[in-house]
């Protein structure tokens, strides 16, 4: 053991020397660059030689990466060796702490690195931009002509017509005008010849339209998807955007679509198609596989990943998820080499040449080239010279590829809507075609075909020739379509919008578990299977699946991501805000029902309904304002519903009348911790008639949790405290209810600190912006909060921001100032306290809560933001800390994973700046610094130990990318954060080149308070006084690294419309850090084991049956671990999503 310690010294050793022969290397050639003499430097030598320095220096920071790990890797065995000792941890004084169980689960799962990372990728490229020839992006592409003698080239050509729900105008105003017509000629065209084909993405458009025709027309639908004429492609409600969204969202309208294609046509798509979202994410991917997918393409990708791609033939890849080893995710993915989706962008690399062959654009037509050179009718006469022309692109094409298989996209926007144009694509086509095969010796076939079409054919070429695709793993963001034009703008543009579509996708989860938890309840009630008579199951089912469907249609990639034109933004507001006031509906229909003791003498009652929810959205482009609680000697029932699967220490929050409350458990008596704090109308005026209850609930999982609410005595209940700090109105000081005082003059520019049995904040006073935090531990770290203004690029002939891109001003990022002072509020209370700070453009509130268990642990940020006096202008919110990152961060994908990036002195600002949907963090040897995020935005870390993220923008002009508009329709806009500081264990002493890393258990926890809050309900004023008895389905939390996604009720087979007995479960098994190790330990379980078994988890919930399926329920999967088909315990890995479709007994 002795000598395989020193081998292992010894190797450590030599990592360190060529670590270190290569920095003095990189020294040397440094010094002589200085060295050289000034006056002998040719005209631009000096700048080549930079541009190879700055190379050389990337290229040794990926080795000095490389052996960071590999010294992590050798580091960590030479301690597990000595912890294997006997005596060996006591004598170490490095040793790692104790490590959670089930870590090691998700470090063996990532463990290997074969394949390409995206990462490595980027740092070998100069993201250049030299003119390429008639392909600009790219290079010339020449061919002998032989080499498709021994396999001719095949050709798919594959006509689409790709149809935005809602962007210029609404989803309806597009479907009157335009969809309806692609899709009724679609079916009067593919039936008039058996070889013409057509592939569908939007289900949303279909369904739509579904719904409006015949029987007959029906009949045809269905005989073209037999026949494979027509293929549905991804199958989802939309195209989704893959920036923005989250993983609940994008899988709910993933669902939503495949669902719809099984009853309505017994669909299961295989392909995907997704060529206009702005950057690809492998969230998505993994979604795609697990709902059954096995290929997919993609289109939008910078343009310099595309070329050094096609230079490799590498763009046909299976596409791995970072954290998983093995090929279980792989999926095959196509990347289209050029520029755009359209038909000049698809023959062939000469846009000039391809355009000719978009009969669309034949002269006398509403579409022209815009090279000027007109497409040609394909005549007797010319049929040879333009099917060589053709050809002659479609061989350049192939050529970028590994197998003569070649896929040509046909079409373009919303193509197809006239007859006409069917005509003169298609028969123009055929002719090409039919020469082809006529003329054997040009070896090459072709035809309309569908995406299954290609893909089968590429995947027989590969298995007859042995060739195999490589694998690749990460994500293709931030993309730029030219020049330096990165579409980094849109992660942040509309973010009130982006804020509701979190607020509505938490309300729609919480829904859809306790509907399908009270139609169980329901059916064991009456022991029969039958629901409630006087139960609105069926209107209830109808409000959940609109829904379902408004959430999904907002995923689409020019409406979550805030780049559609005003009216349309106002459409899907209006959806949004329907369906939230629709499911309020069903959650408290539900809530009534599973309350009462009494469940017989349940009576729905829509105008005088028993629950009222406690805040309200008073429009779809205003904050929801609080329900203020009229409080009297008569007690007032509040309902409080944890949706999540852990037990909650939450703090809840009502308006009530006065400043005196008392809360009790209802179930029990006792009373529990209250706070009273003002409402401030104004900055500085406390209002007179209204009042904050807040008041800490333990809630347990899924639980309804009934309080009561009484007056209390005049200066009973606990109260805020407040100091002023600033400008403040001397009145505000004189107030009848709430200390409010200034600071002595020799405590007035001392530090405000926040504290609790966790940690400690300092704040300061000038500005009551956070400046320090300090761990129980010891642990203290500088974190500055402060606020900076973006400009955009000046000068009439310079591209500027607009809704996608992001262009700031050569200027850069410029401190926030204001002409006056901030009026900075300190509250002091026994739950929680917090600092505002109120300047003219943002309302800023740092608050800490005095809770025990973890629930302290982080601070909570909150920004009030109102931009609308500005004019192009975004508004960040950068942190500034000590974390020595290097130039490394990480933010989430989707809120499904974590992803790193890179900063890159090669590339301009506005490229290092990344969509992050739920959280970012920095890290060091000592620790990790993680912003948790409930709304979606652009994040970025310009130097080390900065994190900045987007609040609004508000630009004056069109960005040149087809929406004719800027963004002016901002709102008051909130967005909010948790904030947490953790020290690193395990022993760790760096952090290397590993790019994929995980969030800590602690951090998962938060998160999901932060994203899935409780959900509070009131008794309406003289409602009938009933004794509500709470509801508690769970015995237990779940562990706390399994994550119930969803329990969502599924439509009954044999009557549509109507709820089944079936419901989807869905669980995610998160991956989580296991350097930090939360104390004290939270009150769920975790497993090291990859098993779960269901009926422990969800006792003394009772599964009649459990089938596990695919992500969207279309097949089911069997477990190959299970001994017989109803074992109830399957393999959950990490990372894994496992859906089940089970019957509640």
């Amino acid at each position: 053991m002795m000598k395989r310690g020193r081998v292992f010294a010894v190797l450590v050793g030599g990592v360190f020397c060529v670590a270190l022969m290569s920095l003095y290397r990189m020294l040397e050639v440094m010094q002589r660059a200085e060295l050289r003499p000034r006056g002998d430097t040719p005209p631009g030598q000096v700048d080549q030689d930079l541009l190879r320095l700055q190379q050389k220096i990337d290229r040794l920071e990926g080795l000095l990466s490389e052996n960071n790990r590999l010294v992590a890797a050798l580091r960590d065995s030479l301690v597990h060796r000595k912890a294997g000792r006997p005596g060996g941890v006591a004598n170490s004084s490095s040793v790692s702490a104790p490590r959670l169980p089930g870590c090691r689960l998700a470090e063996e799962l990532k463990d290997g690195a074969d394949g390409v990372q995206l990462l490595d990728v980027y740092d070998l490229l100069a993201f250049d931009n030299p003119d390429g020839g008639a392909w600009k992006q790219g290079f010339d592409i020449s061919y002998r002509g032989d080499e498709w003698d021994e396999q001719p080239l095949e050709v798919f050509l594959v006509p689409h017509s790709h149809n935005d729900p809602g962007w210029l105008k609404t989803f309806d105003g597009y479907y009157e005008d335009q969809t309806r017509h692609i899709l009724n000629n679609m079916v009067t065209k593919l039936s008039e010849d058996s070889r013409r084909k057509m592939i569908w993405a939007e289900i949303s458009y279909f369904s739509k339209w579904w719904s409006e025709i015949d029987e007959q027309k029906r009949s045809t639908v269905k005989r073209l998807v037999g026949a494979g004429q027509l293929e549905l492609v991804t199958g989802g409600w939309v195209m989704p955007d893959e920036a923005s969204t989250h993983y609940f969202a994008l899988l709910d309208q993933l669902l939503e679509g495949h669902q719809w294609l099984q009853t309505h046509l017994g669909v299961t798509p295989s392909s995907g198609w997704a060529i206009d979202p702005f950057g690809h994410s492998p969230s998505m991917t993994y979604l795609l596989k697990g709902a059954g997918l096995k290929n997919m393409v993609i289109q939008r990708i910078h343009y310099a990943v595309k070329k050094h791609f096609a230079r490799q033939k590498s763009l046909e890849f299976l596409w791995r998820q970072s954290w998983d080893s093995s090929p279980r995710s792989d999926i095959t993915c196509h990347m289209m080499p050029f520029y755009s989706y359209d038909v000049p962008h698809t023959c062939g690399p000469n846009p000039a040449v391809c355009c000719q062959f978009d009969f669309h654009r034949l002269p006398g037509r509403r579409v022209f080239c815009p090279w000027r050179v007109p497409p040609q009718p394909i005549t007797e006469q010319n049929v040879q010279e333009r099917a060589l022309l053709l050809l002659d692109q479609y061989r350049q094409k192939s050529l970028l590829f590994r197998t003569p298989v070649l896929l040509v996209p046909l079409g373009d926007d919303f193509r197809f809507v006239e007859s006409s144009e069917w005509d003169v694509q298609l028969s123009s086509y055929q002719r090409l075609f039919d020469y082809y095969q006529q003329h054997p010796e040009l070896r090459v076939t072709a035809r309309f075909g569908t995406l299954s079409d290609y893909f089968q054919s590429l995947h027989r070429r590969l298995g007859a020739s042995g060739v195999s695709l490589p694998s690749l793993r990460g994500d293709f963001f931030t993309y730029a379509d030219r020049d330096d034009h990165y579409w980094s703008g849109f992660f942040s543009s509309r973010p009130f919008y982006k804020r509701l579509d979190r607020v509505l996708e938490a309300t729609l989860r919480a829904t859809e578990i306790l509907f399908s938890l009270t139609l169980a309840e329901m059916r064991r009630f009456h022991g029969d299977g039958r629901l409630a008579a006087t139960f609105p199951a069926r209107e209830h089912f109808a409000r959940l699946t609109s829904g379902r469907r408004s959430l999904a249609l907002f995923q689409h990639h020019d409406a979550v991501t805030g780049t559609a034109r005003d009216p349309v933004v106002v459409d899907y507001g209006t959806r949004l805000l329907r369906s939230l006031l629709d499911l309020r509906q069903v959650l408290r229909s539900s809530a009534h029902w599973l309350l009462l003791p009494d469940r017989s003498r349940y009576r729905h009652d829509a105008s005088a309904p028993l629950l009222l929810m406690d805040e309200e959205p008073a429009a779809q482009d205003a904050p929801p304002l609080k329900t203020r609680l009229r409080l009297g000697d008569r007690a007032r029932s509040l309902v409080v519903f944890n949706p999540t699967q852990q037990v909650q220490t939450s703090v809840v929050t009502v308006l009530v009348d006065r400043p005196d409350a008392r809360v009790s458990d209802a179930r029990t008596g006792t009373p529990v911790p209250v706070q009273m704090s003002a409402v401030w109308a104004e900055p500085g005026r406390p209002a007179a008639e209204a009042f904050q209850l807040s008041f800490v609930a333990a809630l347990p999982p899924l639980a309804l949790t009934v309080y009561q609410v009484t007056a209390a005595p005049a200066g009973s209940a606990p109260r805020a405290r407040y100091t002023l700090h600033g400008p403040a109105d001397p009145a505000a000081l004189r107030n009848p209810h709430f200390q409010v005082s200034r600071p002595p003059d020799s405590e007035a520019d001392a530090p405000l600190l926040l504290s609790n049995r966790h940690l400690e904040a300092w704040s300061s006073a000038r500005t009551g912006l956070l400046q320090e935090v300090r761990l129980r531990s010891g642990l203290t770290r500088k974190v500055q909060v402060q606020f900076l203004w973006y400009g955009t690029r000046t000068g009439s002939n310079r591209d500027k921001s607009g809704a996608y891109l992001f262009l700031p001003g050569d200027e850069g990022g410029q401190p926030y100032r204001s002409s006056e002072p901030p009026l900075v509020r300190v509250s002091r209370g026994p739950i929680f306290s917090d600092i505002t700070s109120c300047y003219k453009h943002f309302t800023h509130t740092l608050r800490l809560f005095h809770l025990e268990g973890h629930a302290g642990r982080s601070l909570e940020i909150s920004n009030m933001v109102d931009i609308r006096s500005e004019s192009n202008r975004e508004l960040v919110m950068r942190l500034v800390s000590d974390v020595a990152n290097g130039n490394r961060f990480y933010s989430d994908l989707n809120g499904f994973q974590m992803q790193q990036r890179r900063l890159l002195a090669k590339l301009p600002l506005q490229a290092h700046f990344y969509p992050m949907t739920a959280a970012a963090f920095l890290q060091d040897a000592a620790g990790r610094l993680t912003l948790l995020a409930a709304q979606s935005q652009g994040v970025a870390a310009l130097r080390p130990g900065q994190l900045e993220v987007v609040l609004d923008r508000r630009l004056l002009q069109d960005d040149n990318r087809g929406l004719g508009q800027g963004v002016t329709d901002n709102k008051v806009t909130a967005s909010l954060y948790r904030l947490l500081l953790e020290e690193r264990g395990g022993g760790a002493t760096e952090v290397g080149g590993a790019s994929e890393e995980h969030l800590s258990l602690l951090a998962h926890l938060d998160s999901l308070s932060l994203c899935q809050p409780p959900i509070t309900m009131v008794t309406r004023d003289h409602a009938p006084q009933l004794k509500l008895r709470p509801f508690l389905p769970l015995s237990s939390p779940l562990p706390c690294d399994i994550h119930l996604l969803n329990l969502r009720t599924l439509e009954d087979e044999q009557e549509a419309g109507s709820p089944s007995q079936e419901v989807a479960l869905l669980l995610h098994r998160k991956g989580f850090h296991c350097d930090y190790t939360p104390e004290p330990k939270p009150a769920c379980t975790w497993s090291a084991h990859e098993k779960v078994n269901l009926d422990q988890l969800f006792s003394p919930l009772v599964f009649g049956s459990v089938r596990r399926s695919g992500l969207t329920f279309l097949r089911d999967v069997q477990d190959p671990d299970q001994v017989q088909q109803q074992d109830p315990d399957f393999r959950l890995r990490p990372m894994e999503i496992g859906a089940f479709r089970v019957v509640i007994r």
